[in-house]
Formats: C-alpha cells, structure tokens, sequence
C-alpha cells in the first residue's frame, strides 16, 4: 500500500505559483512586466513590506520568470513563466543549482558573502541566470554589507541579486542605491478574505463569510498569518464535529469579542445605563474575552460611525444589522461627541493595558465614558457663557452661590487684570508666559481662548487651568488655536513705548534741539508711568 504523502500547511500547500495568483501585488507585476518585456532588468531587486504579504515567493516567481525556457525549450524571459519547463518546475520545489536562496538570519558574516562573491564569477550550470536570493538582509553584518557593494553595483551579467526584508530601514543606503526597490503592499481584509474563500473552496471546508471576515482582519495584510489561522480553524470545526467554519467558533477560537454584543454594550454606554454596561463587560469576560479587547472592539465602533459620519462606504465585510446600526449612530452622534467618546476610550485601553486589575480598570473606565457622556459640550458651554447676559438674582427667591457658581465679580476684569492675579497668587513664571507669549482671542470668563506667540510647555493649559481655578474657585476652560489673536501683552507693551517716544522726538522743541545739535540722542527714557513709579 502506497504511503500517504504528510500533511502541507495551506500556507505552503497555496504558495503562488504565477504572478496572477499573488494578491494585492498588482502594481508591482506591471512594472515588472514592463521590465522584462522591454528588456530593462536590474541586476538587484529589494523587495520590501511586512511579514507575509510575498516577499519570498515573489522573490521565487522572478527567478522563474527571468530563467523560464518555456514548454518548446525555445522561451526567453516572461512575466508569465509555463510552470512546465525543467527550469520552473526546479525553482519551485527549490532544487535548481543556479537559484540559491540564503537566509541572513543565519548567515550574517563577512565569510558567508565571500562565498556568493566567489561562486558569482562562475557562469551559470544550466540556467539563464544565477540568481541568488536573500532572505532578510537587513540582518547581514556591517561587514558583509560592505563586502557585497562592489559585486553589486557591477556583477557579472549572468548574476542577480534578489533580496527580501522586512526592516528597510536598517538597510544601508549605499545597498538601497544599488537596488530596482519594490515595496510589496499590505493585502486588503476584502482580498484576504475572497483569497481564504477560495483556499477553503479547494479544500472542500464549507466557512461562513463572516468567519473569513474575521480571519482575514486578524491577519492584519498578511496571507501567511491568514492561512495559517484558517489552518487552525479548519481543524477546530472539525473538532466541533460540524466541519464548517463558523464565525461563532472562530471568535471563540482567537478569543475575540461578540461583535452583537459589543454593539449592546455600545448602545446602553450611549444610554448612560451603568450597572448595564458593566454587566455586559463582566459576560464577556466570563467567555474568556480580555478587557483590553472589549474597549479596542469599542474602539473600532467608534472609529466605523465616525468613517460613516464622514460619508465613508460601509465595511462589506459587516452584516446588515451591524451596518445599520453604524447609520443610526452616525446619523444621531456628532463628530465632537465621537471624538470625545474615542479619547476616552482610547485612554481606557491604555490604562487597562498596563493595569494589575484590567477587569476593574476597563469597568472604570467604562463608568468615565458614561459619567462624561452627561457633562455640556465644550463648545456649546462656551458660547452659551458668552451669550448669557448678568442678571442680578433677586435677593429674597436665589440662595447664596455653590462654591462652584463664580459670580462675575470674581473674575478679573479684563486679560491684563488676569495676568496680574496669577502674579498675585505666587506663579510668576506663569504670569511671565502669559504676558509675554499669549496672543488673546476671547475673554469670556470661565472662558479663555488663547493664541501662542511662541512656544509653550505641553502642560501650560493645565497648569494655568488650576492657577486660576485657586484664585477665582471657578473651573476655567482654555482653548488654544492658530486663529486670529491680539499682539502678546508685551509686544502692545513695547508699542506703546515706540509709540511715546515717536511722539516725544515729534515734538517741536525736540525737533529744533535734534536739528541744533545732529550728534544728540534721545536716552535714558522711560514712559511716564515708569517714571512715576
């Protein structure tokens, strides 16, 4: 009885074989076509990008297309190898002398190169070209690097250089100026997706769309990461005695959150329904979900209403419910209520990552989200402020003022007289920062809207924030932006200096005593306020 052949990984078994099977890449076929057709071939490429988009294999179908005799014996270079000639059937099972692959991981060293540099004058045994190719190079020695630089900007015309990296960045330049450099893209979640329908078609797996949905956005543009968690989930559904992939067993699989859930869990944080929002956190975690991937799921909601809000096509990927959904959201949230709704978020994730407790940290968090969610507008706080008229409370019906309530004879009177309080209350530098660095936009207290003259420390507005909350009592909003703005205190300071002593030297007493004496100055002035004090 004939053995059975051992078990091939999809992602080797679904290695392309042609350029029209590699995904995602279509830019780079096309120049490369056009190289060879035309004739115009490098003696190195650098192929670049991410874990799993193709470096390799591309690396592999170059080395087919330029060494291809086709079917007849009688076939030149093309961007279509047969697949069927003693050459590409060699390349693709990685036996061809002429086709040398090395992995810089392993082979780092100046002595490893000299060996390429040696074996390179010799022409090719059997093939058009002797092609070596170079699995992440940017992990050769310094070295190695500078031994290969002559050999690379002139080889011998039978001789390319074919290398792969994932870090370009630690390529050296004087390696980058050598290279035709072909940057492989992220492959799409749509791609990824359709391309996993198809490997599951062959296998005969019948996979829920949603299920290839997922797999494809957790491999993250990369079709080796993808195959390989759709590997795994063929072999969970088949542990699950069904033997189709289901989005359910997939999730449950990559330990992902309920996306039906989440979108509850949206919806009553929206309501300001606590003890809800933190009794769905806990039945996620009870499924094994992390806290952390709870608020990026939350996260990726909110970014996906605020794509819509914009007018964005809709994920194809999503099912009917999930997209309206996103249009109520989008059509009821506007873009300052989801922007502080993924501050808030964000920050949650943050901390709930590096917390010792991420179960209480992202309940915490949650409990901001909605305690914030009931705070006024910024904005509409201020403008309302500044287009509330005083009115004087009627003695006998308007308790006294909360701590919190700053009547307007609290505040300063103006933004000279706010800077002088902050000097007043032991935070010179502050006050020395204001003066000299603010350009004032609008003094409608609590209400600061400021322009930087110059550069300020990150923490200006907090700081000033508390200062004037400790001498007014009253929670103050500062705003920043590059809008129109009054000169800086200083420079209407020094304004009105040059504008007195213009006047000073215009005068006609001064003017005939200028013109008496050429040689005489104007010195030691001061303003008359100056000069007072």
């Amino acid at each position: 009885m004939a053995e059975s052949q051992p078990y091939r990984v999809l992602a080797r078994k679904y290695r392309p074989q042609t350029f029209a099977e590699l995904i995602g890449q279509d830019a780079m076929v096309q120049t490369l076509g056009n190289a060879i057709r035309n004739g115009r071939l490098a003696h190195a490429f650098l192929l670049t990008g991410v874990r799993g988009v193709g470096k390799t294999s591309t690396a592999r179908l170059i080395a087919k297309a330029l060494n291809c005799v086709g079917p007849d014996g009688q076939g030149g270079p093309t961007i279509d190898p047969c697949g069927q000639c003693e050459p590409c059937r060699a390349i693709a099972e990685g036996r061809h002398i002429d086709v040398i692959e090395m992995d810089a991981a392993s082979h780092t060293g100046i002595d490893d190169i000299r060996e390429i540099i040696e074996a390179a004058r010799y022409a090719a045994v059997s093939a058009r070209y002797k092609i070596y190719i170079i699995d992440e190079v940017h992990m050769l020695s310094k070295a190695a690097f500078n031994g290969l630089l002559k050999t690379l900007e002139e080889p011998p015309a039978h001789v390319k250089f074919l290398f792969a990296t994932t870090e370009v960045n630690k390529v050296p330049v004087t390696v980058l100026s050598r290279c035709q450099r072909f940057d492989l893209r992220r492959i799409s979640a749509d791609q990824l997706a359709a391309h996993f329908g198809r490997v599951a078609g062959a296998e005969g797996v019948p996979a829920e769309p949603e299920a290839l949905a997922l797999i494809a956005r957790a491999a993250e543009g990369s079709a080796r990461d993808g195959l390989s968690i759709l590997d795994q989930a063929i072999a969970h559904a088949g542990t699950e005695g069904s033997g189709m992939v289901a989005a359910a067993q997939v999730r449950d699989m990559l330990g992902l959150s309920d996306r039906g859930a989440i979108r509850r869990l949206f919806a009553v944080l929206l309501a300001g329904q606590a003890t809800e929002a933190l009794a769905a956190l806990r039945a996620q975690h009870d499924m094994g979900v992390e806290p952390a991937a709870v608020l990026r799921a939350l996260l990726e909601i909110v970014h996906g209403v605020t794509l819509r809000r914009v007018g964005t096509p809709g994920d194809p990927a999503q099912s009917d419910e999930e997209r309206q959904a996103y249009a109520d959201w989008a059509a009821g949230l506007s873009f300052a209520a989801l922007h502080r709704l993924w501050q808030l978020l964000l920050k949650g994730h943050d901390e709930t990552v590096r917390a010792a407790l991420p179960l209480e940290t992202a309940e915490m968090a949650l409990l901001r989200v909605i305690h914030a969610s009931g705070l006024p507008d910024p904005g509409a706080l201020a403008e309302r402020l500044a287009g509330a008229a005083p009115a004087a409370p009627a003695a006998s019906s308007v308790p006294p003022p909360a701590p919190e309530d700053a009547p307007a004879a609290r505040f300063p009177a103006d933004f000279r007289a706010l800077v002088d309080l902050v000097e007043r209350g032991g935070r010179r530098q502050l006050a020395l920062q204001l003066h000299d660095c603010v350009g004032l936009q609008r003094y409608a207290p609590p209400v600061l809207a400021i322009r930087p003259a110059r550069p300020l420390p990150s923490d200006f507005n907090r700081e000033l924030a508390a200062a004037l909350k400790a001498a007014t009592g009253a929670d103050w909003t500062i705003t920043t932006d590059d809008g129109a703005a009054e000169p800086t205190l200083l420079d209407q300071q020094r304004a009105a200096e040059t504008a007195a002593r213009d006047a000073i030297l215009a005068a006609p007493l001064v003017r005939a005593a200028l013109d008496a004496f050429p040689d005489a100055e104007l010195i030691d002035y001061r303003p008359p306020d100056a000069r007072s004090a």
